[in-house]
C-alpha cells in the first residue's frame, strides 16, 4: 500500500507537483506525483487527507508521504495542511534495472512457479484463476502433501502485488512457496503444516501494472491496474479499493479516475479483483469457506494490520470483542517475530473496499495485511534487490505462526473450547490392505479405527463386496473408535480365481466410514510358495530370494499374485521384479512412492504364459544411496 524518496526543501508557498518519470506522465496534467504532507495534528487530519483520494504511502511522526493528483493536492492545501513536492523514482535500465535484476517480472514469476511445480509434482500444482485486463495469466500455486486431492484440511491463502510498484511482495510470496516445498521433509514444522493444510499462493495479482511500472527504463511509481476508465483519459483502478465489502462507504477511496485510490466504477469492476474473488468463493465446500487464514502482502512501512479498515472502531457489526481480541493477539505474536508494528488497519487511515475487510467481513477468513520493508520513505517502494533474501526470510516465523492457527485461530485467546468445537469423527484402515488366499482358505487383516476429531464413539464393523460363498467375521465385532479388530475372510472351495475389492464399513454413533481390502483368490491347491527368510538389500545392488513350486500342474494362472513385505525407508529407490523359471521378468514395483516407508502389498500379475513348476525368484534392486532395508517375506500364488 505504501511510498517514495526524499523531500525537496520546503518553501513558504505550496509546492506544485513534480513531473513523473516517463514521457507519458510528462504530458498528463492529471498525473499523480509524490508529496510530503506536514503540520498534521490529529488522526482526523490523516483521515481528511485520505478522503481527498490521495494515496497515503507512509505515516510517521505527524507527516504523511502521499501520491496525489494536482486536484488532490489543492484539496489537501484547503485543509490548512502543507504539501511539499518530492523527487520522482530513479531511472533504471529496461525492465528491472540491472542492480534489481533479481526481482521477478510477470514471465519470470510464472517460470518460478512452474519450476516449483516441476521440482515437487506431488506437493505443488498451479492453476490459472483469471486474466488481467490486458490478458495476462493470474496464477495460484497450491501446496499440500496430496496436492491432487481436495482434502478436508484448513486452507491458507497468501496474495501479493495488488499494487504494481510493490515488487518486494512478489518475492515474499515466492519465498513462502520455496519454504513450503523445499523444506518439506527436512524441517519437521513445515512438514507437519504441509501434511495438515492446503496452501494457496497468488504471487502477482496485478501483472499489467507490474509490466507498465518497469517497461520504460524508469520506475514509474505505478500503483493501479491498467484498465481504461470510460469518459476519462486516466487509466487504472486501485485494486485494493475495489473489493465489495463496504465499497465506497466511508471516505477511504476516491471516485475520481485520476486518483491513485480510484475505487472503480463498481465493486469488483476490475478483472483482477473479480478473478481473485471468484477463486476465494470457489473454495467454499457445502457452503463452508475452506480458507481459514490469509495474508495480503504490500509494501512498505513494516506493519502487521488487521480488519477493519473502514472504521476506527474495534468492535462493530461483524467484529465481536472476542474476534478483535483474537486478531490483536495473533497480530502481536507475528509482529514480535519480524519487528513490525501491529495495529488495526484504520489506525493508519480509513480505507474502504480493501481485500482484508472483504475476506473477513464477507467470508470470515482471519486475514492480515503485511506492509513489508522498508520503514524509511527515503527507500520507499524500490528497495535494492540485495535486501530480498533477508527481508523475505524476516517474515518466515510470522507466516508459520498464522498457518498453525488455521485450524482454530481462537486458540490465541484460549477460547478454542468455545469457538472450535469439532464433531466426533474417525477414519479406518486395514493392514495388510491386500492378501492372497487359496479357494476354500481363510485370510486375516487388522482393521484399525483412528479418531480424527472430537471424542471416541462406538463402531460396529461389517464387510461387503466379498466373493460368492465367502464370509467375514470380526473379533471383536464392535469396538470404540481408536481401537482395532481382526477381520477374517473365509472363502468357498468353489471360488474362482479373481481379485475382489471388499469394503469394510464402520458404523459409528455420528459417522459412517469405510476402507477397502483387496482379496486375491488363486483358486488352485499346491500352487503357492513363500519365503520368510530375511534378505538384506544392499544399496546399488540386486538381491534375489527363491521359492520352488513343484506340485502345480500346467501353466500358472492369469490371476496370479505376489505378496511382498519389504522393510525400507525410501521405497522410491526400489525396483521389485518377479523372475520366472525360464528367466522372463515381470516388473512389480518401479521406483514409485517416493519417501514412503516399506512395501506391504500384493501385486496381481498375469503368468498364464509361464509353466507353473520350477524355481521363481523375487529380485529387489536398490537403485540409490541413502537408505537401506531388507526383504522380510514374500509369497507367490499361481
Amino acid at each position: 500500500m505504501l511510498a517514495t524518496a526524499t523531500a525537496a526543501p520546503a518553501t513558504g508557498a505550496p509546492a506544485g507537483p513534480a513531473p513523473a518519470a516517463g514521457s507519458a506522465a510528462k504530458t498528463d496534467p492529471d498525473a499523480s506525483a509524490p508529496y510530503r504532507v506536514t503540520h498534521l495534528k490529529t488522526q482526523a487530519d490523516v483521515d481528511a487527507v485520505a478522503r481527498t483520494g490521495a494515496a497515503i504511502d507512509h505515516v510517521e511522526h505527524g507527516e504523511l508521504t502521499i501520491t496525489a493528483t494536482p486536484a488532490e493536492v489543492s484539496a489537501i492545501q484547503r485543509l490548512g495542511l502543507r504539501t511539499v513536492a518530492m523527487s520522482t523514482p530513479e531511472a533504471g535500465t529496461l525492465a528491472f534495472p540491472g542492480a534489481d535484476a533479481d526481482y521477478h517480472d510477470h514471465a519470470e514469476t510464472l517460470a518460478a512457479v512452474d519450476a516449483i511445480v516441476a521440482a515437487h509434482p506431488s506437493r505443488a500444482s498451479r492453476q490459472v484463476i483469471g486474466k488481467s485486463h490486458e490478458g495476462r495469466d493470474i496464477v495460484a500455486l497450491k501446496i499440500s502433501d496430496n496436492v491432487g486431492s481436495d482434502e478436508n484440511e484448513p486452507e491458507v491463502l497468501f496474495t501479493a502485488n495488488q499494487h504494481a510498484r510493490e515488487h518486494l511482495t512478489v518475492e515474499q510470496a515466492l519465498y513462502v512457496a520455496d519454504q513450503l516445498t523445499g523444506r518439506y521433509g527436512v524441517d519437521p514444522r513445515i512438514t507437519a503444516l504441509v501434511d495438515s493444510r492446503e496452501f494457496w499462493i497468488v504471487p502477482m495479482i496485478n501483472p499489467d501494472g507490474v509490466e507498465y511500472d518497469i517497461a520504460t527504463g524508469a520506475y514509474r511509481g505505478w500503483r493501479k491496474n491498467r484498465q481504461p476508465n470510460p469518459g476519462s483519459s486516466a487509466v487504472g483502478t486501485d485494486l485494493n479499493r475495489n473489493w465489495g465489502y463496504k465499497w465506497a462507504c466511508c471516505g477511504g477511496s476516491s471516485k475520481y479516475p485520476s486518483s491513485e485510490t480510484y475505487r472503480g466504477a463498481s465493486a469488483f469492476s476490475a478483472p483482477e479483483t473479480k478473478a481473485l474473488r471468484d477463486f476465494v468463493l470457489g473454495r467454499r465446500v457445502g457452503g463452508v469457506q475452506q480458507i481459514k487464514t490469509a495474508i495480503d502482502f504490500h509494501s512498505y512501512s513494516e506493519l502487521v494490520l488487521w480488519p477493519f479498515g473502514y472504521t476506527h472502531s474495534a468492535v462493530v457489526p461483524g467484529m465481536t470483542a472476542d474476534q478483535n481480541a483474537m486478531f490483536k493477539a495473533i497480530g502481536q505474536q507475528m509482529a514480535a517475530t519480524n519487528g513490525y508494528t501491529a495495529e488495526q488497519a484504520s489506525a493508519l487511515y480509513v480505507t474502504d473496499g480493501a481485500i482484508d475487510d472483504w475476506l473477513w467481513g464477507d467470508q470470515g477468513i482471519v486475514t492480515y495485511t503485511f506492509e513489508l520493508f522498508p520503514s524509511d520513505p527515503a527507500v520507499g517502494f524500490y528497495p535494492p534487490a540485495s535486501v530480498i533474501p533477508a527481508e523475505t526470510a524476516r517474515n518466515r516465523e510470522a507466516v508459520l505462526i498464522l498457518s498453525e492457527y488455521a485450524d482454530c485461530p481462537y486458540r490465541a485467546i484460549g477460547k478454542e473450547s468455545v469457538y472450535c468445537v469439532v464433531p466426533d469423527d474417525f477414519s479406518m484402515s486395514a493392514s495388510p490392505s491386500t492378501a492372497t488366499v487359496t479357494a476354500g482358505g481363510s485370510v486375516s487383516t487388522t482393521v484399525t479405527t483412528t479418531i480424527t476429531s472430537g471424542s471416541a464413539q462406538p463402531v460396529t464393523l461389517s464387510a461387503s463386496g466379498l466373493p460368492a460363498g465367502a464370509t467375514a467375521s470380526f473379533s471383536p465385532p464392535s469396538i470404540s473408535s481408536g481401537g482395532t479388530s481382526t477381520m477374517t475372510i473365509t472363502t468357498s472351495p468353489g471360488t474362482g480365481p479373481a481379485s475382489y475389492a471388499a469394503t469394510v464399513t464402520g458404523t459409528g454413533g455420528s459417522a459412517v466410514r469405510a476402507t477397502t481390502f483387496g482379496l486375491i483368490v488363486n483358486g488352485r491347491t499346491g500352487c503357492s510358495a513363500g519365503s520368510d527368510t530375511d534378505l538384506p538389500i544392499p544399496e546399488l545392488t540386486s538381491a534375489q530370494s527363491p521359492v520352488t513350486i513343484s506340485t502345480c500342474p500346467g501353466n500358472a494362472g492369469s490371476a496370479s499374485s505376489v505378496e511382498v513385505h519389504i522393510v525400507h525407508g525410501y521405497v522410491g529407490d526400489l525396483v521389485v521384479t518377479l523372475v520366472a523359471p525360464d528367466g522372463t521378468e515381470y516388473r512389480l514395483h518401479d521406483r514409485v512412492g517416493g519417501s514412503a516407508d516399506n512395501i506391504d502389498q500384493t501385486f496381481p500379475v498375469d503368468l498364464s504364459s509361464e509353466v507353473a513348476n520350477g524355481t521363481w525368484q523375487l529380485k529387489v534392486h536398490d537403485a540409490a544411496f541413502g537408505d537401506s532395508g531388507h526383504l522380510d517375506r514374500w509369497t507367490l500364488s499361481l
